[in-house]
């Protein structure tokens, strides 16, 4: 694959002697010389949109002698075309080099700027896996890798004096504004799982912390977003709390049974809507026993899609899986989603998955 440092200098070197030797050859054979020259002068533009800027301009001072000296000797007393077709063909190449210059610098500088936003997200996200008292956690994160630069797909782990706090979330939309987003959640989080005795306190500061991420960037002439997010508590006992804010069920997957989707009391509203509600997000209450793992994810895995457009089966591939070991099961999915969508993943994935240690 051609990548932005170019093609090797021997691979340039036989393209443009394959190419120029067939156009001259066909030249000869149709009778059209003059007519086929000419379309060497389109060889440098070619060559921007693949090579270095020195490949570029070896490519169009290659052309502008070929050109020169084929017209020279196919009809030397039409001086005043020759040198017309001649100027054109070093204007061509000029600009050629101006593009493939332009492109490589445009390039170079989407790729500063996604490291830099991916190592920004590295930096709020802890690495995988977290064990506290109450639980294990281990899964992936994988971005989507466009010139949005990075999601806003946000997990985080919370070992407090009122259990360990789970959160994983969805910001709408991608860039450095997303980023923005999951600052203000993530931020909240980790104050709020310490602070709050209630999961519903801590999903309420959550809500807080995006109606002011809003408010100031409202100041600033941006767009307001919201975010996708499930909260969860673990006290260590077989009975685990959550709150719904917009966010897919997680799946409780146990030994020879069924992956059983986790029943909100609601789904409730995003981040960032709370004020449509008519109260507090309300908490649930379900079963996790011992032997249980818990799998949470955003939509990046759900929506996933295939080249006829249906959706990844995640429960048909979650009941595949139930013979494999908590810690491969993450790395199995988003395999299995990237398989399905032959690699043409759509959004960032995240998938969590806790079980008791």
């Amino acid at each position: 694959m051609v990548t932005r440092q170019g093609l090797s200098n021997r691979a340039l070197a036989l393209w443009l002697l394959g190419v120029t030797a067939l156009v001259l050859y066909l030249g000869e054979f149709t009778g059209t010389s003059i007519r086929m020259v000419g379309l060497l002068a389109f060889l440098p533009a070619l060559a921007a949109a693949f090579c270095t800027v020195p490949q570029t301009a070896f490519t169009a001072c290659w052309t502008l002698v070929t050109v020169a000296a084929a017209l020279f000797g196919y009809n030397p007393r039409e001086l005043g075309d020759s040198l017309l077709m001649i100027g054109l063909t070093a204007a061509i190449g000029g600009l050629s080099v101006t593009g493939s210059w332009y492109r490589i610098r445009r390039e170079e500088e989407l790729l500063r700027l996604r490291s830099t936003a991916t190592a920004m997200q590295q930096r709020i996200l802890r690495p995988l896996p977290q064990r506290t008292a109450d639980l294990l956690a281990e899964g992936v994160y994988e971005p989507v890798q466009e010139d949005k630069l990075v999601g806003g797909d946000i997990y985080d782990v919370a070992a407090s004096a009122h259990g360990t706090r789970v959160l994983i979330g969805d910001v709408q939309g991608k860039g450095l504004a997303a980023i923005g987003v999951a600052f203000a959640v993530i931020g909240a989080f980790r104050e709020a799982a310490h602070r709050e005795p209630t999961l519903a306190g801590v999903a309420e500061a959550l809500e807080a912390a995006v109606v002011r991420h809003n408010a100031y960037a409202a100041e600033l002439g941006e767009s307001e977003r919201f975010a996708t997010a499930l909260v969860l508590g673990f006290d260590g006992t077989d009975t685990a709390e959550v709150v719904g804010c917009g966010h897919e069920a997680p799946y409780l997957l146990r030994p020879e049974r069924a992956p059983l989707a986790v029943p909100l009391a609601e789904p409730g509203l995003p981040l960032g809507l709370g004020e449509l509600a008519d109260g507090p997000r309300p908490v649930g209450r379900f079963g996790f026993p011992p032997d249980a793992t818990l799998v949470l994810c955003t939509d990046g895995l759900t929506e996933a899609r295939s080249a006829d457009g249906t959706f990844f089966p995640l429960a048909e591939r979650l009941a595949a899986a139930r013979g494999l070991q908590p810690g491969r099961l993450a790395d199995h999915l988003l395999a299995q989603a990237q398989a399905y969508t032959a690699g043409r993943q759509q959004d960032d994935i995240a998938i969590l998955t806790i079980r008791r240690p």
